[in-house]
């Protein structure tokens, strides 16, 4: 795209340099600059771009914004901005351009269930109305291509970039993980979502919004961003209404609201519900119409989760009972409550469960249907939220049998200091105990399980790293249990 065109309606930009320039891309990350590029050198939140303006230039760079001119960069173009943060989006709207009014798009925010949500909708979506995207925090889906996400909602840029990417390989329908750090920081401006979904908000980030109140806040803007229609549509505010929060998210948006739940008066009920470890059964109530329904997903937390996704496909025109047979054919998604098979016939589960209420969730699901012992792994991350810590081992000590408290991604801080956090919250001190390296608080779960007993590995998930001061390791905490079960399994009693 000609630079003229790319900056004409963003006002208050001074060019510094030929503004006949042909740019191929955009990008604010410096390492990932390719000829042709304009560099967007923002602020970041340790970062100034300013500062990677000459690797942005040996990589190809053909042009920078920036808020600051410098009269010692010659042979590059120079747009001068006073926010440059605040431009990014206008500038990949226009680039890509507007590919979100191309898709149908939904966006998907909550404490937990982001991810397990989106991937049902996709599933559904993809039956429905043909081949859809996905941007979360496992993976990016774009056509027939899988990118291992480098986070939940990546920055505004590569949203636009990824979204126009759908377009081009013919996706009717995109679905994204929604964070409140995207929200407040601007990564999903101008994008023109159709739908939003709220399922739950729950004790996490704190260290980042400081009060509850603060994160509600940050989500709320994807409902108050909503419009009132798009090519006709109109626009849906799809909310939990068994979260106290849901009435905030609803507060201030013009979409139309819908309402599930299971403990509430609600568009879509879920009553007669029936956990097993291999699914969940229950009676939908839509409109006083009734179908009974099963999906392989157990948990009360999945009600949730499939309850969201069904709203979505409601509120495109889909009938309740043409929704209900496809939802028996959902495939277990990494890292949610995913059961690892494993030579010595244990039950055995890796989820993502980080926080308070995720690790409740998934625990009192397991209740439901063990027959022994449950046997809880888990850690929490380094420089985030240590209000949670203590929370998050009264709850492991109340739900489990025995838990071995270790790491998570300690990232700067002192491993055994993080564990000691989360050990103040156990009440009996035979409850657990302490194996700081992850491995062998695994090895040790599985060596004292027996065939009835239940081991949950949690706070890790689909993530394949382990995040220290000085080094990211591989580890995955499924991979890590194979191994561990099949060197258990050759070795004599």
């Amino acid at each position: 795209m000609n630079l003229k065109r790319l900056i004409r309606d963003i006002p208050d930009c001074v060019v510094k340099g030929s503004k006949d320039l042909m740019i191929k891309g955009l990008t604010s990350n410096s390492k990932v600059v390719k000829p042709g590029d304009l560099f967007i050198a923002k602020k970041g939140q340790s970062h100034d771009g300013v500062a990677f303006i000459n690797e942005a230039i040996q990589s190809g760079a053909v042009a920078v914004i920036t808020d600051l001119y410098d009269p010692f960069l010659k042979e590059i173009t120079q747009i001068i901005h006073p926010n440059v943060t605040s431009i990014e989006a206008s500038l990949a709207s226009t680039f890509f351009e507007n590919p979100s009014d191309k898709l149908y798009l939904v966006g998907v925010t909550g404490t937990n269930g982001k991810t397990t949500t989106s991937f049902i909708i996709k599933s559904l979506l993809d039956q429905f109305f043909g081949p859809s995207g996905l941007i979360g925090t496992i993976e990016y889906i774009v056509g027939s291509h899988r990118y291992p996400a480098t986070r939940t909602t990546p920055d505004v840029t590569l949203n636009h970039q990824l979204l126009k990417e759908m377009c081009i390989q013919k996706c009717t329908s995109a679905v994204m993980e929604v964070t409140s750090h995207a929200l407040d920081q601007g990564r999903v401006d101008r994008l023109n979502f159709d739908a939003a979904v709220f399922t739950n908000l729950t004790l996490d980030h704190l260290d980042y919004h400081h009060s509850l109140e603060n994160y509600g806040k940050a989500k709320q803007k994807l409902f108050n961003e909503l419009g009132t229609a798009k090519n006709q549509h109109p626009k849906f505010a799809i909310v939990n209404a068994d979260s106290p929060w849901h009435r905030l998210m609803l507060q201030e948006t013009k979409a139309q609201a819908f309402t599930y739940a299971i403990e509430s008066p609600a568009d879509l009920v879920a009553s007669a519900i029936q956990v097993e470890s291999r699914g969940t059964r229950c009676l939908l109530t839509y409109r006083k119409e009734q179908v009974s329904c099963f999906w392989p997903l157990t948990g009360r937390f999945n009600i949730y989760n499939c309850l969201a996704a069904i709203g979505i496909l409601l509120s495109r025109g889909i009938s309740l009972n043409e929704i209900s047979q496809k939802m028996s054919s959902l495939s277990p998604i990494r890292g949610r409550l995913q059961k690892v098979s494993n030579p010595l016939n244990l039950e055995i589960y890796v989820d993502f469960a980080h926080s308070p209420d995720a690790l409740k969730n998934v625990l009192e699901t397991i209740i439901e249907f063990k027959e022994g012992k449950i046997i809880t792994v888990f850690g929490c991350g380094g420089d985030r939220d240590k209000e949670k810590r203590p929370k998050m081992g009264e709850i492991s000590g109340k739900l489990s049998d025995y838990t071995i408290v270790t790491t998570d991604n300690p990232r700067t801080e002192d491993p055994l200091h993080i564990c000691q956090n989360i050990a103040s919250g156990f009440t009996a001190a035979n409850s657990f105990e302490i194996e700081i390296e992850r491995r062998l608080a695994i090895e040790k779960a599985i060596s004292m399980a027996n065939p009835n007993d239940i081991v949950l590995i949690a706070g890790k998930g689909h993530e394949n790293t382990q995040i220290f001061a000085h080094q990211t390791i591989e580890f995955d905490d499924a991979k890590v249990v194979s191994q561990i079960c099949n060197k258990l399994a050759r070795s004599p009693d």
